[in-house]
């Protein structure tokens, strides 16, 4: 501007009109021309910049995973105001001191460089801004005259695209470390373990040692040569030095490779617990026979959202499944779908948990399934029958749902079942005889545990819309009937489930609580199976596990259908719930019902039809013997005056047996 200005101004118009400065700014023009033609033609080579890896970052913004660049390196974008200023300030204080106000060349620092080239007749000092730097590191070349030209114009050309902030993220997202580690990131979590905010000024000054030469400055290799660099920088002895690579954090690796690949990609996984499943995964993998592999997934109850994912292990044991992520594999499920059938037949009316089924040998057209031992039952409740699993009652209930509607509700519930290539639902699927993935099924059992709506486990943040699946009342049924002591031990209040699918290929328990839903699957990747493997001798134990590692719930079981008021005992909300019978239930006449309810505050009193029953006023049920036909009123009242409600109808009992008539399996 000041040489327009000098040839515009009033004083200098004399000598504008000369023909002298006419082509002196005609030659102005052609070189701001021709360096702007340059620029269009030759812009910055910024394909290193570009080519990053990923970093995966826990809900709390933890780092959870790196993801590698193309080609394996590990190489992190990162900004000057993303690590700590005194590595800012070490960085160029050391080398370049005129950083701040130089365009990019510093005439100082290459003329002394020259002097000391030509001096000794070699190159021994480049005189290299850290533009200049930016620029070699964007484009890599040979140590020559030739490319020092280059470097220099590519450094104006950089200071006239970027600011000096974002040349010093060039220099701090490429620089060398050693190896295959680039980047101030990556170098401070290689050689400290912790992230360049946190770094102090020993560090720092190590982080702009190594850079000069990375080969020969390597901390694991040359540990005294990179110590005394950096003493020297510091002006003094800056301790001990890192003798070793840290690993770089790789937690849930299969679960996060598939997810989009951006410089950060934020996650709803808790690094904590994510941390101590991969240790318990770890630890139980030894235990497993040869080739088995396992997949665990814990997810919030209410919002879906996955917690922890692990699938297989590290190390020889793991086998193949180290690069599968297992948790979304699909597998049959056995008996692990049976609530669902169950479920659809309580909302359907077809049966209640009380419901007595047969468990006897019985065909099915050419079909004629047999219990897991072989054994019959007998004349069972419902809720006895999901909880033994017995084989022939989950049967004969699909049969009255209709196998065609169930995989369709579970499409709608957006759940795929996978069928055999040009099979159609059939009664099978009662017992395994579709596949599903880990995820998928846990995602279910989250509908079961809250107010039956069907939505996806999400590992990135975001809300889902819920899809209608099951009845609160039948969810809540049929978590009351699930909700039992773990055989071997484990914490209360956990509904679960097992599954076995033929031949012990597939092991699975899924369970929840009032807060998580969790799920384990245990089997060999390549499908083979596993002799003598059930979802109770392998998986149960794991889940069982799992479940005691989660922190205790401190709210109640989400709502599965209103009535229940709200009371409020120490800080914590309990609700008062009559789960069975459920409202609008038809009995059997002649029957005993129990009822059953869940929170409150003891001692609890239990009225038909305002007339109080003989109760233990500890206890969660009490048995009551209908006087006949006709519909009652059952009322549930706790300590505190909160009360629970439903009415129900007794119906005269079928000729033929004791469900009420019209209702039953046939």
């Amino acid at each position: 501007m000041k040489v327009f200005w000098f040839f515009f101004s009033k004083k200098n118009k004399r000598f504008f009109l000369k023909k002298e400065a006419k082509t002196f700014i005609l030659f102005l023009l052609g070189v701001i021309a021709l360096l702007w033609g340059l620029d269009r033609a030759f812009p910055p080579a910024l394909g290193r910049l570009a080519e990053v890896g990923s970093e995966v970052l826990a809900r709390d913004g933890r780092t959870l995973a790196l993801l590698p660049a193309p080609g394996g390196v590990w190489r992190f974008r990162v900004r000057a105001d993303e690590v700590a200023p005194v590595l800012v300030e070490t960085l160029v204080a050391i080398e370049d001191r005129r950083f701040w106000w130089h365009p990019g060349v510093d005439p100082l620092a290459l003329a002394r460089a020259a002097f000391q080239d030509l001096r000794a007749g070699r190159i021994v000092s480049g005189g290299s801004t850290l533009t200049m730097q930016a620029a070699r590191l964007l484009e890599p070349r040979p140590r020559t005259w030739r490319s020092k030209l280059i470097e220099i114009a590519r450094a104006v050309q950089l200071e006239w695209h970027f600011s000096k902030q974002e040349i010093l993220g060039i220099w701090l997202s490429l620089a060398p470390y050693g190896g295959n580690l680039e980047g101030v990131r990556a170098g401070s979590l290689a050689w400290f373990g912790q992230g360049p905010r946190m770094l102090d000024r020993s560090q720092a000054a190590l982080l702009v040692a190594i850079p000069r030469r990375p080969e020969a400055l390597r901390p694991d290799r040359h540990a005294a040569r990179a110590r005394v660099l950096r003493d020297r920088i510091l002006g003094g002895d800056g301790g001990a030095m890192p003798m070793q690579r840290v690993a770089l954090p790789r937690h849930a690796r299969q679960a996060v490779a598939a997810l989009p690949r951006d410089d950060r990609v934020a996650t709803t996984l808790d690094l904590g617990l994510q941390r101590a499943l991969e240790r318990l995964a770890a630890e139980h993998l030894r235990r497993l026979p040869g080739r088995a592999s396992l997949a665990l997934l814990v997810a919030d109850l209410g919002t879906r959202e996955l917690r922890a994912v692990v699938s297989g292990g590290d190390g020889p044991q793991a086998g193949r499944a180290g690069a599968m992520d297992l948790s979304r594999a699909v597998r049959s499920p056995g008996s692990a779908m049976k609530p669902f059938i169950y479920a659809m037949a309580f909302q359907d009316g077809i049966a209640g948990p009380a419901t007595r089924i047969d468990d006897l040998p019985r065909r099915f057209g050419a079909y004629a399934p047999e219990d897991f031992d072989r054994g019959f039952q007998g004349s069972v409740t419902a809720a006895d029958a999901l909880r033994r699993s017995l084989n022939l009652p989950a049967v004969a209930l699909l049969d009255r749902v209709g196998p065609l509607r169930f995989a369709a509700t579970m499409k709608a519930a957006g759940v795929a079942l996978h069928l055999p290539p040009g099979a159609d639902p059939s009664l099978p699927l009662a017992l395994g005889g579709a596949g599903i993935t880990l995820r998928d099924l846990a995602g279910l059992y989250a509908a079961l545990g809250s107010d039956g709506q069907a939505r996806p486990l999400r590992l990135v943040p975001g809300e889902a819309a819920g899809r209608g699946f099951l009845q609160p009342r039948a969810a809540a049924a049929i978590a009351e009937v699930l909700t039992q002591p773990f055989p071997d031990g484990g914490p209360a209040g956990v509904a679960w489930k097992t599954g076995t699918s033929w031949g012990g290929r597939d092991a699975w328990a899924l369970g929840f609580d009032a807060a998580h839903v969790a799920g384990v699957w245990v089997g060999r990747p390549d499908g083979t199976p596993l002799p003598g493997a059930t979802g109770r001798n392998l998986a149960l134990p794991l889940l069982a596990r799992v479940m005691e590692m989660l922190p205790a719930s401190a709210r109640p079981a989400p709502h599965r259908h209103p009535a229940p008021e709200q009371i409020a005992h120490g800080g914590q909300e309990t609700a008062l719930r009559l789960l069975s019978p459920p409202p609008g239930a038809v009995l059997s006449d002649g029957q005993p019902v129990v009822l059953r309810v869940m929170g409150g505050r003891r001692p609890l009193s239990f009225l038909v039809d305002g007339a109080r029953l003989a109760a233990d006023p500890a206890r969660r049920e009490v048995a009551w013997q209908p006087s006949g036909p006709g519909f009652y009123r059952l009322t549930v009242l706790d300590s505190e005056g909160a009360a629970a409600r439903a009415v129900v109808r007794v119906k005269r009992a079928c000729a033929n047996g004791p469900p009420p008539c019209g209702s039953g399996p046939r």
